[in-house]
């Protein structure tokens, strides 16, 4: 330390005769214009894009028009009124209300301008008392004052827009033409995204795109894998195309924190928060829903996070996310939110609530759409202590019938799970003992499909475990409970069909004290691993649940993340930068066996690329599978060809190992003839280097352990 003093100190002194001044104020730096010093931002183009309309230094004024025009002496009078009116919105700053007088008549123009501490509160006060009705004669337009700048930008004449020659656009589904019938994963790792194939044949990944610095906070597949969304300071861009991954549209959303795919991705959905500038209230949520084609904002939703928090917290400052939730399958014709006493179902073609009103539903606390058909379940707790029970309901959209209800008495929690294809629903509901000191869990199982929606009751061998993880087998009929208290819990399998009775659930099997907590069935159903994550520390098993066998076990410590690929033929398993070592990833086949292990500084992310469904009808897909043998076995010849050049491969390597080896031997042996005439002398003439060829002499050693000397004294 008194080194670098001492050095600064020389500096210091260097720079006073040469008259330069050390001190450096950065904030007065400007560069020049469109200069960037060869550093190009990770959303210049976001920036720079003339399309995109920001704020020009006003962002927080508005104008309030159609003011009643009053002389001098009720000024003061008026300006208290509208005072009234706007800061109950926000926080208007000093001398911020400033309303124009006509110098001529001393009377106001009937306009003013008011000045708001943040940009958010002039937005929700343009929202909020736009049409706003004073008197019969008085009714404000508010506007924005940035937006004066784009209204002089109009011409004064029409002229035919520019007719632009058509150009056609990349197959986003060229990736899905993969003649090896790869599937891709992108990750992020420290500063680098990258989009990968999983080579499987050849045990690694091949390249597809690279790019340092491509979000700010994460990346997001498309729910069909067509796009993928990158995430900005000033909004969110998707990426695609066939050989690269181009920029295709950008959506300005200053502050982004999350966003969210509709299910047939025609609709991107974009959240930011933002504080008040009075603490006292919360914050601040602005909701954006765009045309993922086009750009365009097809509807927004601006409010404080109180009135988006209703249903529990899993997204930012205790909001659900996601807020809306997409019904209809891919065909995205309806999103509904939950509110207080209602859930608001909105159509997309006009993006207004069904029927102009939203359903109303006393104390909902949740609800979830079928994946496949247009069917609400909503869940309603207790009232009264007891008095009124609670329930499941099965809402018809959008006709908003009721279908089906289910009352469920001493119910203290309840979670709902569909099935993949929407045949099922199972209803886990937590129920109090009678002392009501604890409870207990069983399963209401719906028949979604059956006329009248027959429902079954499911309750475990003991009904006081602990339900710890529970899952259906996609696009099948089972479903799987981890359940237990003890340090080793159970997992058992069920069937909602029985050898004799298709009507009626069946257990195939309990397997006794495993080290797992989570449940990940293949998207093809099957097979599942049971895995033990975070105090099991990446405990895995491979299980095939059509001979209910082990097909393998495996640990890939401190896994933070497992996910199939979409064709169920591989799993990954990753850390992530959650624990500080072993960060990376781990590739598997369906049955366990470990295909190859990437390590990776600052692991953030791993995501399979989705692939839409099969445009093949159930009748084709029960053909190939009848001729599988036929067609697997030109993949058969494939695959042997790739392990034949794999072994060659290990072969021409262990013959370069073994050409080195003698190579360093042979450099060993010249070395040792050179210095042979070195060693003899060194050995009195000895000329031989074999250590047998010496005779070995015993030598007789004498060695004096101890020595004193002691004088006797007589008296």
């Amino acid at each position: 330390m008194a080194a670098e003093v001492m050095l600064m100190n020389e500096i210091e002194a260097k720079a006073a005769s040469m008259g330069i001044d050390l001190i450096i104020d950065f904030n007065s730096i400007q560069l020049p214009r469109g200069e960037d010093c060869g550093i190009v931002s990770d959303d210049e183009d976001v920036y720079h894009d003339d399309h995109l309309e920001f704020d020009s230094g006003f962002g927080n004024v508005i104008v309030v028009d159609n003011l009643p025009v009053v002389p001098r002496e009720k000024f003061e009078k008026l300006e208290g009124v509208i005072r009234k009116i706007y800061s109950q919105i926000g926080v208007i700053k000093e001398d911020g209300l400033w309303m124009p007088v006509d110098p001529e008549t001393k009377k106001t123009l009937g306009y003013c301008f008011i000045e708001y501490n943040t940009p958010q509160e002039a937005e929700l006060a343009k929202e909020k008392t736009n049409g706003y009705k004073l008197d019969r004669a008085h009714i404000f337009s508010v506007n924005m004052f940035d937006d004066f700048d784009k209204y002089m930008r109009v011409p004064d004449e029409w002229a035919p827009p520019e007719i632009k020659p058509y150009t056609p656009g990349e197959n986003l589904q060229k990736w899905l033409t993969d003649e090896k019938a790869r599937d891709q994963f992108v990750i992020r790792a420290g500063t680098d995204t990258e989009v990968l194939w999983n080579d499987a044949r050849q045990s690694k990944t091949e390249l597809v795109y690279k790019r340092t610095y491509w979000t700010e906070s994460f990346v997001q597949w498309s729910p069909l894998g067509t796009y993928l969304a990158t995430v900005h300071r000033q909004g969110a861009a998707v990426w695609g195309g066939a050989n690269t991954f181009n920029r295709l549209m950008r959506y300005a959303h200053p502050q982004v924190k999350l966003i969210d795919f509709s299910p047939g991705e025609k609709f991107l959905v974009t959240y930011s928060s933002h504080e008040p500038s009075n603490p006292r209230d919360a914050n601040r949520v602005v909701i954006n829903i765009f045309d993922v084609r086009t750009g365009k904002v097809m509807r927004d939703f601006k409010g404080s996070a109180d009135e988006f928090t209703i249903g529990g917290a899993g997204g930012v400052a205790g909001v659900s996310w996601p807020v809306f939730r997409w019904g209809g399958g891919k065909e995205d014709k309806y999103f509904a939110k939950l509110g207080k006493n209602m859930i608001s179902v909105y159509e997309t073609e006009t993006f207004s609530l069904i029927d102009k009103i939203s359903l109303k539903v006393e104390n909902v606390v949740d609800f979830s759409w079928s994946p496949t058909d247009l069917i609400l379940a909503l869940f309603v707790p207790e009232l009264g202590g007891g008095n009124q029970p609670a329930r499941v309901s099965l809402v018809q959209i959008p006709s908003k019938v009721e279908l089906r209800q289910k009352n469920l008495f001493s119910v203290s929690d309840c979670k709902m799970y569909w099935q993949s294809n929407g045949e099922y629903l199972a209803v886990k509901a937590d129920r109090y003992t009678k002392t009501k000191k604890s409870t207990y869990t069983g399963f209401e199982l719906f028949r979604i499909k059956e006329r009248d929606i027959p429902i079954e009751v499911l309750e475990l061998d003991n009904k006081n475990d602990k339900i710890i993880a529970f899952a259906w087998e996609p696009k099948g009929h089972r479903f799987a409970v981890i359940h237990g208290d003890n340090p080793r819990p159970d997992i058992s399998f069920y069937s909602m069909k029985s050898s004799h009775n298709l009507g009626r659930v069946s257990k195939l099997t309990t397997l006794k004290g495993k080290q797992a907590n989570a449940l990940f069935w293949s998207p093809g159903g099957r097979f599942i691993v049971l895995a033990g994550l975070k105090g099991f520390n990446g405990q895995l098993e491979f299980f095939n649940v059509d001979e209910l066998e082990t097909m393998a076990t495996a640990e890939h410590f401190m896994a933070t993340d497992i996910e199939w690929d979409p064709t169920g033929r591989y799993v990954a398993t990753a850390v992530t930068s959650v624990h500080e070592m072993e960060n990376g990833f781990n590739i598997w086949s369906f049955h366990g066996k470990l295909l190859y292990r990437i390590l990776k500084d600052h692991f953030f992310q791993f995501l399979w690329r989705p692939r839409p469904p099969p445009f093949l009808s159930a009748e084709k897909e029960e053909e190939i599978l009848k001729y599988l043998k036929k067609y697997s076995k030109k993949y058969d010849a494939e695959d042997q060809d790739v392990s034949m050049l794999l072994s060659e491969q290990d072969r021409e390597k262990r013959r370069m190992l073994k050409e080195e080896w003698e190579k360093w031997i042979s450099e060993w042996r010249r070395a040792s003839e050179e210095e042979k005439l070195e060693r003899q002398k060194l050995r009195d003439g000895e000329a031989s280097d074999e250590e047998e060829e010496y005779e070995a002499k015993e030598v007789e050693v004498e060695e004096i352990l101890d020595f004193s000397e002691e004088v006797l004294f007589e008296e």
